[in-house]
C-alpha cells in the first residue's frame, strides 16, 4: 500500500485538482486533443515475468508469489558463505543472526534513521546479517546494512535534505495527462549523491561474507512483489550495477500516483521489454523473509534439533495507534480517509505477520514504532523541521537504550 505520507501529498493535489476542474473544466477538456500520456516500452508477456532479466544475473531478484525455491537457495548460499568466512563447521556453530526490517513511511523514515544513529551512540547496535527495506525503508537499508560508519550519510539524508531535493510538483493541468502528481527526478539526484561505486563495493564485500541486503518493489504489469538482491547486483561487477541500484531505490519509493513509476528495462529471449515498478508498499510495508524459506528451521525446532539463534528487529516508520481526524462529508475526503485507514491497518498487519513467523521459527522479536507521545504535526510533505524533530525523537530514545516492544501492542 502507498505510504501515509503520500496521502497528504495526494489529497492536497486532489483538492487543488477539484477546484481546477470546477473552475476551468472547459479549458482542460479543450486541451485533451493536444496532450498524450508518457510513452513506455512493451511489457513482459503474460506468464514470463520470472524469466526476464535486468543485468543477466541469475539471482538478481526473486518473485516470492511465483515460486520460493530461488530465494530459498539464496538464503542457503548466504549461510554457506558465512560458514566459510567464519571457519565454522555447521549452521549451529554460527553466531546469533541479527535481522533488520525497515518499513515504508515517507518522511517518517526520519524516525528509523534517528533510531539507528542513536543506537550506534548507545553502543549495542549489531552488525546485521539480513537487512530488508521498503519505500523509505529501502533508502535507509543500505546505510543500516553497512553499519555505524555510514550514520553521517543517513543523518544527512533525513535532516539536511530539502523538499525540493525530493520532488518537484508538476503543473496541475499536466497532472491530468501525466503519470504522477510530482516529479521524483530530484530524489534520483539525491540518491545518486550517496549511492556510488564505493558504497556498492562495501555492500559487495558484505555479500561475499554471507550477509544479505534486499529491497522490495511492485511490478504493476504482473501485479507481483519483487525482492531485489542488492548484494548480488553490487558484487556482479556489471558496468550498470550502480545505476541499477539507484533506480531500484527510486522505484521502491515511487509512491503510486504521487511519484512516477520507475520503468525498468529487461531482456527476455533476446528481446527488449520494459517493466513498470512502483513502491514496494503497494504489496507490503514491511517484510523480513518469506515464511516458506524457513520451513526446515521450523521442522528442526519441532524435532528438538539445534538451529542458529536469531534476533529480528522491525522498525515501523509510522504509528500503531489510531489517528483521529474529522472527516468532511465530501467524496475526496471520504475516499482519502478510507485509503489512509487501509494503509494504517496494512502496516499493523505486517508487524503481526512478522511476529507470527518469528514465533514459529524461534526468533527473538523486537519492534520499534512512533509512539503517541510524538505530537508534532506534519505541515507539508517532507517538511524539514518535522523530519529533524522526528529524527531526534528516534535518536534520543535509542541513545537511552531503546525499549523494544516484544510483540505488537494489540496482541
Amino acid at each position: 500500500m502507498i505510504d501515509r505520507a503520500s496521502i497528504h501529498l495526494t489529497k492536497t493535489h486532489l483538492r487543488s485538482r477539484r477546484e481546477m476542474l470546477r473552475l476551468g473544466a472547459g479549458a482542460a477538456l479543450a486541451s485533451v486533443a493536444g496532450c498524450s500520456h508518457p510513452d513506455r516500452g512493451p511489457p513482459v508477456p503474460i506468464g514470463r515475468t520470472a524469466h526476464a532479466s535486468v543485468l543477466g544475473i541469475a539471482n538478481e531478484r526473486f518473485f516470492p508469489l511465483l515460486g520460493i525455491d530461488p530465494i530459498e537457495a539464496e538464503f542457503r548460499a548466504a549461510m554457506a558463505r558465512q560458514q566459510r568466512a567464519l571457519g565454522v563447521g555447521s549452521l549451529g556453530d554460527l553466531p546469533e543472526q541479527q535481522l533488520l526490517a525497515v518499513s515504508g513511511g515517507g518522511e517518517n523514515g526520519a524516525f528509523g534513521a534517528g533510531l539507528l544513529c542513536g543506537w550506534s551512540v548507545q553502543g549495542t547496535r549489531p552488525t546485521f546479517q539480513l537487512v530488508t527495506g521498503v519505500s523509505t525503508g529501502a533508502l535507509i537499508a543500505p546505510f543500516a546494512f553497512l553499519g555505524s560508519d555510514h550514520d553521517a550519510q543517513l543523518r544527512a539524508v533525513y535532516t539536511e535534505t530539502a523538499p525540493g531535493e525530493i520532488l518537484a510538483k508538476r503543473p496541475l493541468i499536466s497532472v491530468l495527462f501525466n503519470d504522477a502528481m510530482a516529479d521524483n527526478a530530484p530524489l534520483l539526484a539525491t540518491i545518486s549523491r550517496y549511492v556510488d561505486e564505493r558504497l556498492l563495493a562495501g555492500i559487495a564485500a558484505a555479500y561475499q561474507a554471507g550477509r544479505l541486503l534486499m529491497i522490495a518493489t511492485t511490478d504493476l504489469d504482473a501485479q507481483v512483489p519483487v525482492i531485489w538482491n542488492i548484494g548480488a547486483i553490487a558484487s556482479s561487477g556489471h558496468p550498470r550495477a550502480v545505476d541499477t541500484v539507484r533506480r531500484l531505490l527510486l522505484a521502491s519509493a515511487a509512491i503510486p500516483g504521487a511519484f512516477p513509476p520507475s520503468m525498468i528495462d529487461v531482456t527476455l529471449d533476446g528481446r527488449k521489454y520494459q517493466e513498470m515498478h512502483v513502491d514496494g508498499g503497494a504489496v507490503a510495508q514491511t517484510f523480513l523473509y518469506p515464511s516458506a524459506i524457513t520451513r526446515d528451521r521450523a521442522r528442526r525446532r519441532r524435532a528438538g534439533l539445534s538451529t542458529a539463534q536469531a534476533r529480528a528487529f522491525i522498525i515501523r516508520n509510522g504509528r500503531l495507534d489510531p489517528e483521529w481526524a474529522k472527516v468532511e462529508r465530501h467524496t475526496l475526503d471520504i475516499a482519502g480517509r478510507a485509503i489512509d485507514t487501509m494503509i494504517a491497518i496494512s502496516g499493523y498487519n505486517d508487524v503481526i505477520r512478522i511476529f507470527a513467523i518469528t514465533q514459529r521459527d524461534g526468533i527473538d522479536y523486537n519492534l520499534a514504532f512512533i509512539g503517541p507521545d510524538f505530537n508534532q504535526v506534519l505541515p507539508s510533505s517532507f517538511d524539514s523541521a518535522y523530519m529533524r524533530a522526528l529524527f531526534d525523537y528516534g535518536y534520543q530514545r535509542a541513545v537511552r537504550g531503546y525499549d523494544w516492544t516484544k510483540k505488537p501492542p494489540i496482541l
